[in-house]
């Protein structure tokens, strides 16, 4: 029995220490590990199937609205980078260079990127002569090296797994609407297939991605009561171009520049996944993105015609196209249990010789360990329905949390109170001064703008810190 326990026991309470109880979930449920250089990470095979998933299903959500995929070089010049002064001023810090090629000194050193507006705009300088190669909307799968200082698996590391789009076209409204169609497909993405409810807006002109003129972003709330930023789609307008003379003929042969943006999700996102969904018995994975959707484990395998019948209902359940596997193995079911639930895996499915008697299966819900007898011969149909109301029950779960964390201030007094006893985000008017900004994080302990929400409400008409006449209703939180 003390085996049986171990696995539960190997994790920190959440409420008792949400940090520890976080990487002993990544440990346990063996989702990526450190590797040989300081702050690089091994992905798994749990892990990475969790990213495969989710790749899968966003990729296919950007080629419906006419994303291309390439692949640019990982390294870029340095004369490239410094094209575009704001850029490499905001990266310089975490920028690592190449100086060497073998054993001799490179004329030029080269940086491992950090990311790829360089690469695409020299390239487009190179290619883009006229409006009928307009517009580009090229995203590319890749790896990105910024040299962090602090890490913590997936949602901070000097190497991370992510996609970056990289577009430009020939009229500022286009491009702002790719900027905004981007950040949709990140909200619908995120919201319906991971369950994770968002605050959606504008980060503030401090907050925004170094180089762009407008940054909007998707903002997730985590257990703990801080935020993550989960993917930014940026506005670029045409600075960027114009700094590499990108520009196109119109149908009159007049030149014009043109207008970029740039957008991404990273593997950080799993991270999210576990914060929001995981409880003191591990990972809780939305079926959706779930690697495997239920695990088939035989009761009293050792007793004839256990196992065949597990096995058959298996092969059943993938021809039906669910992402099923089996636990066939010599462990008592305690401890499959246990590592079904540490797994996230969204249901299990128990057969015994009691249950082929009846002609029945147990199926267990992850999230809410219900037991639901199912007859064999209808399995195939309900487990569809349970996964989705899975799904659904997860995403209500999580927007419950959030919606009650979620707070207002007029003064500043009533705001590092909040801060100091409830945990999330705060709403509050502000002037548009990132000198109010800076005070109201030193104040309340590192609590930073979020968003400039799509929808503004108006709280009062001055600014919670300096007291003059607002501008703008700015979600405030403490984030990761």
């Amino acid at each position: 029995m003390a085996k049986e326990k171990k696995l539960v026991e190997s994790i920190t309470s959440r409420d008792e220490d949400f940090a520890q109880w976080y990487t002993d979930v990544v440990r346990e449920a063996e989702l990526c590990d450190y590797s040989g250089v300081k702050g690089c990470l091994n992905y798994l095979p749990n892990g990475y199937a969790i990213w495969e998933n989710i790749q899968a299903d966003l990729d296919k959500r950007f080629k419906d609205t006419g994303v291309e995929n390439v692949y640019l070089p990982v390294l870029i010049p340095e004369n490239l980078l410094q094209k575009e002064a704001d850029h490499i001023e905001g990266f310089a810090p975490e920028v690592a260079w190449v100086t060497h090629g073998g054993l001799e000194r490179l004329q030029e050193r080269f940086c491992i990127r950090p990311t790829s507006e360089t690469l695409f705009c020299d390239l487009w300088s190179k290619t883009v002569q006229s409006y009928r190669d307009l517009p580009k909307v090229w995203n590319q799968w890749c790896s990105v090296l910024r040299w962090e200082k602090t890490t913590r698996p997936f949602l901070r590391s000097r190497e991370f797994l992510w996609q970056e789009g990289h577009t430009i076209h020939a009229t500022y409204e286009e491009a702002e609407q790719r900027t905004l169609t981007m950040r949709d497909v990140y909200r619908d993405f995120i919201q319906d297939d991971l369950a994770i409810p968002l605050i959606c807006g504008r980060k503030t002109e401090s907050e925004k991605f170094a180089g762009a003129q407008d940054t909007y972003t998707v903002e997730a709330l985590m257990h703990d009561g801080k935020a993550l930023q989960s993917a930014t789609s940026h506005f670029f307008g045409n600075a960027f171009p114009d700094a590499f003379n990108i520009k196109y003929a119109d149908k009159n042969n007049e030149l014009h520049s043109v207008y970029e943006t740039s957008w991404g999700l990273s593997t950080r996102i799993i991270g999210a996944i576990i914060m929001v969904h995981g409880d003191d018995s591990g990972l809780v994975l939305p079926p959706r993105i779930a690697p495997v959707q239920t695990r088939v484990i035989p009761i009293a395998q050792h007793k004839e015609g256990v196992l065949d019948k597990a096995n058959e209902l298996l092969q059943a359940l993938k021809a039906a196209g669910y992402r099923a596997k089996i636990d066939d193995s010599e462990k008592s079911p305690g401890w499959k249990f246990s590592e079904q639930e540490m797994l996230g895996i969204p249901t299990r499915i128990e057969i015994g010789p009691k249950d082929i008697e009846n002609n029945q299966v147990v199926v267990v819900r992850r999230d809410t360990r219900e037991k639901i007898v199912v007859p064999i011969d209808e399995i195939t149909t309900k487990l569809a329905e349970i996964l989705e109301t899975i799904q659904k029950d997860l995403f209500e779960k999580a927007k419950t949390f959030l919606d009650s964390h979620i707070d207002s201030a007029v003064t500043m007094d009533e705001m590092v109170e909040k801060f100091q006893d409830n945990r999330g985000f705060i709403k509050a008017m502000w002037c548009g001064e990132e000198s109010c900004e800076d005070d109201i994080k030193a104040l309340t302990g590192g609590a930073s703008s979020r968003c400039i929400p799509d929808e503004e409400e108006h709280l009062s008409d001055v600014c919670i810190c300096c007291g003059k006449p607002a501008k703008h209703m700015v979600y405030w939180g403490k984030s990761y």
